[in-house]
């Protein structure tokens, strides 16, 4: 099957995604350090926007333990080096001793840089 250059660019992002979420349920912090931009937020379902460090260390300290997710929807829409990715899915997760499947939608912007998709900011809502 032949892709166009825009269906291969999507799935780029899709496989950063996807990579995310992986490193997510791996607990891979240095992985997930490497994926996302330095300058990288997080806005939660609480409307608390953190920044990539704090989470990473909440991740090593056990307050964010992500033990599945299954992925539903995603659509990706990308303009130049710019992408934005809307994902839907289903996290089994341990959030500060809270354990839930967590209906999230993930809202993320990613810039381009040589041949890597880099993931510079995520908001969560539920739906």
């Amino acid at each position: 099957m032949h892709t166009t250059p825009d269906e291969s660019t999507r799935d780029e992002v899709i496989s950063a995604y996807r990579a995310q979420l992986q490193a997510m349920t791996d607990g891979d912090t240095g992985a997930l350090d490497a994926l996302l931009d330095d300058g990288f937020t997080l806005t939660h379902i609480t409307g608390y926007e953190q920044p990539k460090a704090e989470w990473l260390a909440q991740m090593r300290a056990g307050q964010f333990v992500y033990h599945g997710v299954a992925e539903k929807t995603v659509t990706v829409d990308v303009e130049g080096d710019t992408a934005h990715l809307v994902g839907r899915i289903v996290t089994d997760a341990t959030v500060y001793g809270t354990h839930a499947d967590w209906r999230l939608q993930l809202a993320l912007a990613y810039t381009r840089e040589g041949d890597t998709w880099t993931a510079v900011r995520s908001g969560a809502t539920t739906w």
